[in-house]
């Protein structure tokens, strides 16, 4: 288990990104995977109130309320962390302080639960001023109805500017941090790692990935997959990105582990990450990412793909 940032929150090393449930994973499908997951010892299972409102006929929530089923099926909630994200539902857009509130009761509501455990501010609001926003999470721990607070897609100095916001009014500070982070997307080394280090932020990455890239799967030779993930892998498949798919392979071949499971675990060898989350649409594709909860890589082999991945 590992602790999140300054929080209490201890979990398994991987988080399970929902963005797939009520989407490309029916509820049956999205059942399983939750199955075989909270199984194999995880733990936490991150998600958003705006999966998957991009969907024609849908309107967002979707995935919330698939784990909510889950949760309420299996009578498991207490064993679950639970994490969701406010800003980008089409009802509650922004991060204003009324949006916050009711953001979080209609995603309480879905989730069938009286408290989440990690609440993130999903994307930067900069039409709000952000002691507003850094107030209204605030408030929601203080009412019990979030334990703790985290930000995603925020800039280094937006982080200082809520934390210089909490500590002027007194308020509950952010413990984590979600950035887009793997191994061939590595600009959160560039000053939020520092920001991460600086306030005691977990780091939970994700597209940790690299949208399906970093599972081997989209190669030179590979049959074209014509769907919108499939076309944004393959755009790493650059000569950066193939000394990439070579340095897994040794790696993975050495350790006798799956592509994705040595990607995973290069990313939680990294300073300050706590868990890396990754989604799987069936429980057969979950199999890799939980073996990398167990995975230590030897410095020589982490060396090897930081190198590649330059």
């Amino acid at each position: 288990m590992v602790q999140i940032g300054s929080s209490d929150l201890e979990v398994a090393p991987l988080a399970l990104g929902g963005n797939v449930f009520g989407w490309t994973a029916d509820e049956a499908e999205s059942f399983a995977v939750l199955d075989a997951f909270a199984g194999a010892g995880g733990t936490m299972v991150d998600t958003a109130d705006a999966y998957s409102a991009w969907v024609p006929g849908h309107e967002g929530g979707e995935s919330e309320s698939v784990i909510g089923r889950w949760m309420a099926d299996r009578g498991n909630r207490d064993r679950v962390v639970v994490a969701t994200k406010v800003s980008q539902h089409p009802q509650f857009r922004g991060l204003s302080a009324a949006n916050v509130r009711a953001a979080a009761q209609a995603s309480l509501e879905r989730l069938g639960t009286d408290r989440i455990d990690l609440y993130w501010a999903h994307f930067d609001d900069q039409d709000t001023p952000i002691e507003e926003t850094a107030g209204a999470f605030s408030r929601l721990v203080d009412e019990g109805l979030v334990r703790w607070i985290g930000v995603s897609n925020y800039s280094p100095e937006r982080i200082d500017a809520w934390m210089a916001a909490a500590e002027a009014d007194g308020l509950h500070r952010p413990v984590a941090l979600q950035p887009h982070y793997n191994l061939v997307e590595r600009a959160f080394e560039n000053g939020l790692r520092d920001r991460a280090e600086r306030y005691r932020l977990g780091v939970l990455p994700y597209f940790s990935l690299a949208k399906g890239f970093l599972t081997g799967k989209y190669r030179d030779g590979a049959p074209a997959v014509d769907s919108p993930r499939a076309r944004q892998a393959q755009d790493y498949l650059d000569e950066r990105g193939k000394r990439v798919l070579v340095a897994l392979d040794q790696v993975a071949g050495r350790h006798d582990v799956p592509v994705a499971t040595v990607a995973l675990a290069w990313l939680r060898s990294r300073p300050t990450v706590a868990a890396p989350i990754a989604s799987a649409r069936t429980a057969d594709q979950l199999e890799p990412l939980l073996r990398s909860m167990t995975l230590t890589l030897p410095e020589s082999d982490v060396d090897l793909l930081t190198a590649a991945s330059v």
